[in-house]
This record gives structure tokens, C-alpha cells and sequence, in this order.
């Protein structure tokens, strides 16, 4: 098993003549990407859950080793903030089946204002099908607690880890066979420092040995969740580890395209064309 290290997301503009060759049309933004990571987040679904179809779409743009993590409706985390789950999750998980065996994961990113309710917890994730493997990112600090972390291994659940500011937000349980981190945020600026990027490698390696972790890189402005993961996916291989792909530090920052003969508008992969749904 790897470590799966992929962004939140790929539809950034300032991406372009960075990550995106500067005359790479936006419809196959979604191919570049899948190159060169074998994982995305859907962060976007957060704010519009996309139509099955939608899903479908973008199972068929991508190679058979993406694997996609789809961050659930804010209708079911901060609309209903986990209160009648039954359909918001019936719906969710009827539209992520258009992925079919590519779903790494489901998040559910809770509100910061959220306090600590393990029963409106668990009736949520007693919703999800067997073998929907789930990640909750709590915000709040009275979910930690043990009746929570019982709760997220009774239904197989990850404690989904965070970092803010290169500063654990979370407690690092592990809480299942598998493992879920969000890099959100460095403290100076968006990038990460090595030093930070080195430390959760040796987190992840530590506490999760050969089991599989996906690490999602949400620090987009700028295009540094790209060159994080370039640097965070060589912290894991010191420590013995396994990354899935990512790109050349060239190819993160936009020099790959500057290069003289380099042709700036990629090679779509089989399945692309216009017209197919974005992110």
C-alpha cells in the first residue's frame, strides 16, 4: 500500500503557467491532473454535489488508478449539521457511485461550530453502505474525546488529521486501517515549510506503517498544494515509504512549459474532449 498524495481540487485559475501549461485548455485541466497524481479531492462537491452523470464523467477522463475523494454536501454537515441524515447520505452516496471501485473515501468536514454529539455522529454513519470508507474532520474541540473516538472505530471510520498553520489541529488517533490528512495552510503564507512537510511524513509513516493514507494538499493560492506535494511526496520516500505520483518540481512551477520545445498544450489522455463536465 501507498501513501495516495493528491490537492483539493484542480480547477484553479492561478494554476495556469504554473501546473497547467499556459495554453492547456481549462476542459482538460482534469487530464493534466490525473497524470501526474494519481488521487483527487472533490472539494467543490461541498458546495454543489454534482449529478451522478457528472461523476461518471469524470471516471471516464481519468485512468483506472485515480482514486477520488469526495467531500460530502454542506446540506447534510452544516444545513442539517448531521440531523436527519437518512437522505442527504442516500443521496450522496447514489450520486459517488458514478465513481464506482475509484471512491478512496467520503469526508465530512463538521462546522467549526459544532460541538461534540457522539449519537448525531454515529446515526450519520450508520447511513453510509458497508464498505464506504468514511473520514471526519471534526472543528471543534469537545469532539475529542473518548466516546468520540470509539464512535469513528465502531462504524471503521478515519479521524481525518489536519494542519493549520503547520500546527496539528486534531488528535493524531488512527482509528481504522487506513488514514486520511488535509494540509490546509503553512504559517508564513500558503507553502509549507520541508521541515513541516518532513515531520508528517514521518507521522503518517509512524502510526500507519504500510497501511493506506491518502494526504490531500488544500493550500491551492499560488499553486503551493502542487509543489508541497512534489517536496512531501520525497519526505515520504526517506522515510521508507511509498507515494503515489506527482510531478517534477519543473513541472509543478511552470518551468517544464517554459522550457524551449516544450509543448505548452500537453498530451490529453483517451476520453478527453469539450464539453465534459468540470469540476
Amino acid at each position: 500500500m501507498a501513501v495516495v498524495i493528491g490537492t483539493s481540487g484542480w480547477q484553479y485559475r492561478d494554476w495556469r503557467g504554473r501546473f497547467y501549461p499556459p495554453r492547456l485548455p481549462q476542459r482538460l485541466w482534469l487530464e493534466h491532473h490525473a497524470a501526474h497524481f494519481a488521487t483527487v479531492e472533490s472539494n467543490n462537491a461541498f458546495y454543489r454535489l454534482p449529478e451522478r452523470a457528472t461523476f461518471e464523467a469524470w471516471r471516464a477522463r481519468t485512468p483506472p488508478d485515480v482514486r477520488w475523494a469526495v467531500k460530502a454536501s454542506r446540506f447534510l454537515t452544516h444545513v442539517k449539521r448531521l440531523r436527519d441524515p437518512e437522505e442527504p447520505v442516500a443521496r450522496l452516496v447514489d450520486r459517488v457511485a458514478g465513481l464506482g471501485d475509484r471512491l478512496a473515501a467520503v469526508l465530512l468536514q463538521l462546522p467549526p461550530t459544532l460541538r461534540a454529539d457522539p449519537v448525531l455522529l454515529r446515526d450519520c454513519l450508520q447511513q453510509f453502505p458497508a464498505g464506504t470508507r468514511v473520514a471526519v474532520e471534526p472543528r471543534h474541540d469537545s469532539w475529542w474525546t473518548d466516546e468520540v473516538r470509539a464512535v469513528l472505530e465502531r462504524h471503521e471510520a478515519a479521524l481525518c488529521w489536519a494542519d493549520r498553520a503547520e500546527q496539528p489541529v486534531t488528535p493524531l488517533w488512527r482509528t481504522t486501517q487506513w488514514g486520511y490528512l488535509r494540509l490546509h495552510t503553512g504559517a508564513e503564507g500558503w507553502a509549507y515549510r520541508p521541515a513541516t512537510l518532513r515531520l508528517w511524513a514521518e507521522r503518517v509513516s509512524a502510526t500507519y506503517g504500510d497501511a493506506d493514507v491518502l494526504v490531500y494538499l488544500n493550500n491551492d493560492p499560488g499553486g503551493a498544494a502542487v509543489t508541497d506535494a512534489v517536496v512531501l511526496a520525497g519526505e515520504v520516500r526517506r522515510t521508507g515509504r511509498t507515494p503515489t505520483r506527482v510531478p517534477t518540481l519543473d513541472q509543478a512551477t511552470g518551468r517544464a512549459w517554459a522550457s524551449p520545445g516544450t509543448p505548452q498544450a500537453g498530451t490529453p489522455l483517451a476520453g478527453a474532449g469539450p464539453g465534459l463536465p468540470q469540476e
